[in-house]
């Protein structure tokens, strides 16, 4: 304590995280529902993370898949949609107003005017035009309930329409009406992802309307999303919070400001937790394990990752585009990656330590072995015959995953 301020070490953050994101045994959820409300939004722009997020996190991962089904397809309890950064997740139903009026708008407003822009520029039909052809592709997905692009565009034939995209650049291309105007409908939160064509790890999926919520004030949605976030999440730097939202630096303040956050002494800096959320969290029992997926929320919620990733392991377990792959964890830190061969066998490496010891020159020992290879298990259970790979490869993913 300095100045009155609590100091929040390493070990107690990776203690809130073992416990908050339900990754330690005695810490893990019943239902999807209750991984995406710890979670607050799971990565939904591969659809597969989202299943295997939830099969780390469940009591009894055998039920992964139809509960996850059931929550997303069924119950509709968990809605696929746009959110932070552009970003497409799966959020608990009951916080879709609360995320399109904190991080959507903003964003809608720039992809519609790009796309009205873009249409002008190629010579294409108005904004008026545009107007119509929407409101038709709208009533026709609500009589048809759920459709992918080509069956709304039998339809509503206008969403054919072709127009040149940067005519004369070297990245010039074709663009339909329908591809554009439906992505611009997704980040207004007039439609949603809804059932894939093949099984839970395909990525081509069907568009349905969203569900009806009401409108909130921007400054009201976003301090309950810090809100929510910073229970899950915190402490957390300004920083952080600016990455994960996709705000400016003043709506993040702002925000802070509303929910009365408390400053407390990170070894990045100045964080912010809850007013009701300082005083000390002790750690889960026993050290755990846990295997999670490219994107996973966890691997992905803050931008200073040091107290739980050696920046050393960074090149092997991310993309170019900063995307994380699969990783494998131990008492809180990510410690190695993870992949599945063709031939459905789950196949890890310990990638802290000197390489030829499992780690163990890092305090990654035998009963981390063996827990680890309990969790590849565990995943393997629930998979079956079903293979994934993830939409971002990362070096190690790929190496492993021969």
């Amino acid at each position: 304590m300095s100045d009155g301020v609590r100091y929040i070490g390493g070990d107690e953050r990776r203690a809130r995280l073992g416990l908050r994101h339900r990754l330690a045994p005695a810490a893990r959820a019943g239902t999807p529902e209750e991984v995406a409300d710890a979670l607050v939004a799971l990565h939904g722009s591969d659809p597969a993370a989202v299943y295997l997020a939830v099969g780390a996190r469940l009591t009894d991962a055998a039920g992964t898949v139809a509960e996850t089904d059931r929550a997303l397809y069924g119950d509709r309890t968990l809605v696929r949609m746009h959110g932070m950064r552009h970003t497409v997740f799966a959020f608990p139903a009951g916080l879709t107003a609360v995320v399109h009026a904190s991080t959507g708008l903003a964003v809608a407003a720039r992809e519609r005017a790009s796309l009205v822009k873009d249409m002008a520029k190629a010579g294409a039909p108005d904004a008026v035009w545009l107007k119509e052809t929407e409101e038709s592709a709208l009533a026709a997905l609500g009589g048809l309930g759920q459709a992918t692009a080509s069956e709304l565009a039998e339809a509503e034939p206008r969403l054919r329409e072709r127009f040149v995209y940067a005519a004369g650049k070297p990245y010039e291309g074709i663009h339909t009406v329908g591809t554009r105007l439906l992505r611009v409908l997704g980040v207004e939160g007039k439609v949603v992802r809804g059932r894939p064509l093949g099984s839970w790890t395909s990525s081509q999926f069907r568009w349905a309307l969203a569900p009806e919520h009401p409108e909130l004030p921007p400054a009201e949605a976003q301090a309950e999303l810090l809100r929510r976030w910073l229970a899950a999440c915190g402490p957390a730097t300004e920083a952080d919070l600016k990455w994960w939202t996709g705000w400016r630096v003043t709506d993040v303040r702002r925000a802070l400001a509303a929910i009365g956050a408390s400053a407390v002494s990170l070894d990045e800096g100045t964080g912010y937790v809850l007013a009701e959320d300082g005083d000390p969290v002790t750690g889960p029992q026993e050290p755990w394990a846990a295997l999670l997926p490219a994107l996973d929320p966890t691997a992905m919620g803050w931008q200073g990752r040091d107290w739980y990733l050696d920046p050393e392991l960074r090149p092997a377990l991310f993309d170019y585009s900063g995307n994380i792959g699969p990783t494998v964890w131990w008492d809180g830190r990510i410690v190695g990656g993870w992949a599945q061969r063709p031939d459905g066998e789950i196949v890890w490496r310990i990638l802290a330590g000197d390489g030829t010891g499992a780690g163990r020159a890092n305090g990654i020992g035998r009963d981390a072995e063996a827990a680890i290879a309990a969790e590849a298990e565990r995943l393997t259970a629930w998979l079956g015959t079903t293979r994934v790979t993830p939409r971002f490869r990362t070096p190690v993913e790929k190496e492993l995953g021969r």
